[in-house]
């Protein structure tokens, strides 16, 4: 090698470096320039309880139209409130979808995690149009945000609460104490409420939500630990899990859910009332 054109090769890479990263920072500037605000009253997060139906039958849509208010539904299907990944912790992909890792976006203003990530699972085909609308709404103008997570925390048997840290993201009360405080920090004066998981029925194991423990708990562990949890920090809750779907009979699941989780139509319909009246 001729050790003459050894400078002239680190300044051309000096140079290339100095370009790309120029390029890069315009490219990202006219990104954050472009993406402008919109103005959301009501902002609703939480898992596919919410967002599996995204068109006008779906909670958050009757919810607008009950209270005329705007409503932006970022809701992601397959979420919990807890990141997941504890062995690996920040690593996971999925866990900057969280309600925890989306918290943190909002309050840092900046969704490049949740941009990067790529998610190849079924019914995750929304989440980059979600994160970017998501980016748009301004916050300091958001009243209200809604939160409904747990079903998935449940079904994953995340703990519920860590006696040694309340504000771990890694289980269900830390994550939602965690979220709390990150959307406060971003609007202080934001109305945050928080909606227990519904009455679940597992159709094809013939089992409720009563019977199946995945680890974690049953369901009303983590229904119990939250209504708790909102009388602790003076935070308003509206509880769908109690006295919300009849289940007395192993049949109830068919008039309010289209398979046991999820509500159908007419649930959806219910769910928005029970929310608009607290409103």
């Amino acid at each position: 090698m001729d050790v003459r054109s050894v400078p002239r090769k680190i300044a051309y890479g000096v140079i290339g470096a100095l370009l790309f990263a120029l390029l890069f920072l315009a490219t990202f500037q006219d990104r954050r320039e472009n993406v402008g605000t919109s103005q959301a009253e009501i902002v609703v997060l939480g898992d596919s309880i919410f967002g599996l139906i995204r068109d006008e039958t779906s909670t958050p849509a009757l919810l607008q139209a009950l209270t005329g208010k705007t409503v932006y539904n970022a809701a992601l299907g397959g979420t919990s409130a807890a990141r997941r990944s504890s062995d690996s912790r920040m690593d996971c992909p999925k866990d900057s979808f969280t309600l925890a890792g989306l918290a943190k976006a909002i309050q840092a203003g900046d969704f490049g995690v949740q941009h990067a990530a790529t998610i190849r699972e079924s019914n995750t085909e929304c989440y980059p149009e979600v994160i970017d609308g998501l980016e748009t709404v301004d916050f300091s103008r958001v009243e209200t945000v809604i939160i409904l997570q747990g079903i998935n925390d449940y079904h994953a048997g995340i703990p519920i609460d860590n006696p040694e840290d309340p504000y771990d993201e890694y289980t269900f009360l830390g994550a939602l104490r965690s979220s709390l405080d990150s959307l406060k920090k971003t609007n202080p004066d934001l109305r945050v409420i928080w909606l227990t998981p519904t009455y679940t029925w597992y159709t094809a194991a013939g089992q409720t939500c009563e019977e199946a423990d995945q680890g974690g708990g049953r369901l009303a562990d983590y229904v119990e630990a939250q209504l708790q949890a909102a009388q602790e920090m003076d935070v308003e809750m509206i509880d769908v899990y109690h006295d919300f779907y009849p289940h007395n009979n192993w049949e109830d699941w068919k008039l309010y859910t289209f398979d046991g989780i999820h509500p159908n139509e007419e649930g959806r319909k219910m769910l928005a009332r029970r929310i608009a009246e607290a409103l």
